[in-house]
């Protein structure tokens, strides 16, 4: 099979089609033939080992225990292992690659019994988008709901919930977009926050208001939220929660993509839910086509993309 490999840390260059062996699905596994993939922060930072400390996880000099990155799919399944009950072949699914990523091929092996975060986890994809648009979901759209949810959006639908005010930086991202999209699900009032060129996008996702960072005025005299959510994070944004803290209201919940969360299948069906029931729309901003992969690692590390980047793998 024909899958894009790295061998040694750098620029999007280090990245080249090579011929690989089609892989097995063992007993507890699925084989996916992949139709999309994406590409995703997580990806270029694993590339590019920054930070620094990725060389810890995946070798200090070289990549030595992932050299096929890509963090989630979308695909058909091709066949299954024997333990495996609730997939088969033909089933279209998404998902979550973990630790082991694998996106960039053209066969990937998911774990589908007892599957975790680190293993990856898998559903059925949503039956009214395409594979691009379902590749986009698994990581931003379960980091903005397992984030979200502890601030109690999403618990339950009490009339609580609805009066909440929250504010999301970053809101044209891939966390981001989910993020507005799902806080408005559950009945809050979404402020986001964006650049001047992704103003109309968010309002179009759902935002109640939108702020423009780049005019300094993220923070406004005298308003306050119940939640502040920076969908980047320090790491990406550099903002520290001190600088956010005057705009939380008393008693007010401070979240971060940083923040931990542990995935599971059923974050994903929650996910196909929402949007099979026309409440929920990954954004996509580009799709390239498979051979193309290192232009898309380009345009991703300037970090300017709108929503998501995905990758046609099979057309």
């Amino acid at each position: 099979m024909k899958a894009f490999v790295y061998t040694k840390y750098g620029p999007p260059e280090v990245l080249h089609m090579a011929e690989l062996q089609k892989p097995s699905p063992k007993d507890d596994e699925i084989l996916v033939k992949v139709y999309a993939t994406t590409v995703t922060a997580g990806d270029w930072r694993m590339r590019k080992a920054d930070p620094v400390f990725t060389r810890l996880f995946n070798g200090l000099f070289r990549p030595r225990k992932i050299k096929v990155l890509g963090f989630e799919v979308a695909g058909v399944v091709e066949s299954a292992g024997k333990n495996v009950e609730k997939y088969k072949a033909g089933d279209e699914v998404f998902a979550s690659c973990g630790f082991s990523f694998g996106g960039y091929a053209e066969y990937k092996c998911l774990k589908a019994v007892n599957n975790t975060e680190k293993k990856g986890i898998v559903a059925l994809k949503p039956s009214n988008i395409s594979f691009e648009e379902a590749a986009a979901v698994p990581i931003g759209g379960v980091t903005a709901l397992n984030i979200l949810r502890k601030a109690g959006l999403g618990q339950n639908v009490a009339d609580t919930d609805r009066a909440k005010k929250i504010l999301i930086y970053g809101a044209s991202g891939s966390v981001g977009t989910y993020a507005v999209q799902i806080a408005k699900f559950y009945g809050a009032e979404v402020t986001g926050v964006c650049s001047t060129s992704n103003l109309e996008m968010v309002k179009s996702i759902g935002a109640d208001r939108v702020l423009d960072y780049t005019q300094g005025n993220y923070i406004e005299p005298g308003v306050k939220y119940d939640i502040i959510f920076d969908a980047i994070g320090k790491m990406m944004s550099g903002i520290p929660k001190s600088a956010f803290k005057k705009a939380l209201d008393k008693g007010g919940t401070f979240l971060s993509a940083d923040m931990g969360h542990k995935d599971n299948e059923k974050d994903l069906i929650t996910l196909k839910e929402m949007i099979e029931a026309g409440s929920l729309k990954p954004v996509i901003d580009r799709i390239y086509a498979f051979e193309q992969i290192p232009e898309a690692h380009k345009y991703v590390e300037k970090k300017h993309k709108k929503g998501n980047v995905a990758i046609t793998v099979t057309t």
